[in-house]
């Protein structure tokens, strides 16, 4: 067999009690929102390899993801430093949970190649001796989404695998040296099927991802810092991981995403109208409570904890790159690359970065996005008034040129849409 390439690589809210505060409890909220969806995660992390050197971050990126996606409400199967064996034995329990499921994730930190277009996880015992150690050693990415792909709705991959691999130099010596050899996985063709898919590698096709100086690579920190952010779908999710891992390696290191999602997939959804309060309002007070009696109104129960919920969410807004004011003509620094030294004017000019709704063909929505919006100066301003008088409000909807736009369309605003 001749080796053409081979690469390295609710009913909720009746059980919460009295005087609960829904945007307080966020993390709640979105377990509630998620109670009525399955969501099962397979999350695999491969550090300590017997035949090559430690990889330092694989089984931190794990460990987290899984800390991460049961806060999410997946229903985790996890494996850290298997085996060959180990790995089939996993991919076999979640083969059988996932069936059915609303949501099907699959994480994996570790060394990957592959072999003539084929993508190949491998186990902490994989030697690759010669050619015939593929099928017995590694595990087919292909194999895997076919197991998460069984009557399943939405299905999510994210592959931290495209690290230096000496373990595909030794596969290719044994090849005799008359294949190419490169660094990264191969494109996945997506299928059709329920409402998508979402595949990102955590470095463009053939090319070479990094381990990073800290606890996680590059690519599983920026994942953790923005999978399951409040009322961001997955798609801008991932346009903010991509933005990272391009500054945190300098431009060396572009993260891939491969989606065909025909749904807006929020993990994270909170009710930003929702109010800040729920339960009896006709409880009666404790005997005895003067402040209860004669208070209440002017100080109802749980509005601190509301104000820190708000606060909490307004935490989550990003950051521009600068704190210069924001003017209609004058190049903004976003803190986005894919806007920067742009101005509003020139944005609203240009074409949206993905569909304004998922699944569209390209033909539908590329087009300027002021024909799409019928975008003058003053209707602008009125849009960008919102973000003022509701600042949250940026985080309710994705936009197709960021949300970092909308936060430097609510900071023209501030300044009298100059």
């Amino acid at each position: 067999m001749r080796l053409d390439m081979i690469a390295s690589c609710g009913n909720f809210m009746r059980g919460i009690g009295l005087a609960v505060l829904a945007l307080a409890l966020t993390m709640t909220i979105t377990m509630t929102a998620a109670s009525a969806e399955r969501r099962i995660a397979l999350v695999l992390g491969n550090s300590h390899y017997r035949n090559a050197p430690v990889l330092p971050n694989p089984v931190n990126d794990a460990q987290a993801m899984s800390d991460r996606l049961k806060g999410l409400g997946f229903e985790i199967v996890s494996g850290l430093d298997l085996t060959k064996a180990q790995t089939q034995e996993k991919i076999a329990q979640f083969a059988r949970q996932v069936r059915g499921a609303d949501i099907a994730l699959f994480f994996y930190a570790g060394h990957g190649l592959q072999v003539s277009g084929r993508n190949y996880l491998l186990p902490v015992d994989a030697a690759l001796e010669d050619e015939t150690s593929l099928d017995f050693e590694a595990v087919q990415v292909d194999f895997i989404l076919r197991q998460m792909s069984r009557e399943t709705s939405i299905r999510l991959v994210f592959l931290d695998a495209c690290r230096d691999n000496p373990l595909a130099d030794v596969l290719a010596k044994e090849t005799g040296g008359d294949s190419t050899a490169s660094s990264g996985l191969a494109e996945i063709p997506i299928e059709n099927g329920g409402a998508g898919t979402l595949v990102a590698f955590a470095a463009s096709p053939n090319q070479l991802a990094y381990d990073g100086p800290g606890e996680h690579s590059p690519f599983s920190a920026a994942l953790l810092a923005h999978i399951g952010e409040v009322n961001v779908s997955i798609t801008e999710a991932m346009n903010r991981v991509t933005s990272d891992v391009f500054k945190a390696t300098a431009g060396r290191q572009r993260p891939w995403i491969n989606v065909s999602l025909t749904t807006d997939v929020v993990l994270h959804k909170v009710d930003l109208k929702a109010p800040l309060i729920v339960g009896d309002s006709g409880a009666a007070a404790p005997e005895g409570d003067t402040q209860a009696r004669t208070g209440a109104a002017a100080n109802p129960p749980g509005a601190d904890a509301g104000e820190q919920a708000l606060e909490q969410l307004r935490e989550e807004i990003p950051k521009l790159g600068s704190d210069a004011p924001v003017l209609f003509d004058v190049p903004v620094n976003f803190g986005d690359p894919a806007i920067d030294g742009k101005s509003i004017a020139q944005l609203i000019q240009g074409k949206p970065h993905f569909s304004p709704v998922e699944g569209l063909e390209k033909s539908v929505w590329d087009n300027q996005c002021s024909n799409c919006h019928q975008w003058t100066e003053e209707r602008l301003c009125d849009q960008a008034k919102t973000y003022v008088t509701n600042d949250v409000s940026v985080l309710r909807l994705q936009h197709p040129l960021g949300t970092r736009f909308k936060v430097a369309l609510g900071k023209w605003a501030q300044n009298g849409c100059k």
